[in-house]
């Protein structure tokens, strides 16, 4: 009875994660354009830099 209720709750996790990833991919995206990138993401997204330069 355990391994029967381990594998529908791995099952049932597998099913919405993926779900939950599609959903988001559709949504907003699940990467950011190619150029954003290149830049640095810490410049794009936070506007700092993550080092000094």
């Amino acid at each position: 009875m355990q391994l029967f209720s381990v594998g529908v709750t791995s099952v049932w996790s597998a099913v919405v994660a993926f779900t939950g990833f599609k959903l988001a991919g559709m949504i907003v995206g699940l990467r950011v354009l190619e150029e954003q990138e290149r830049e640095g993401l810490d410049v794009n997204s936070h506007d700092q830099n993550a080092y000094n330069q």
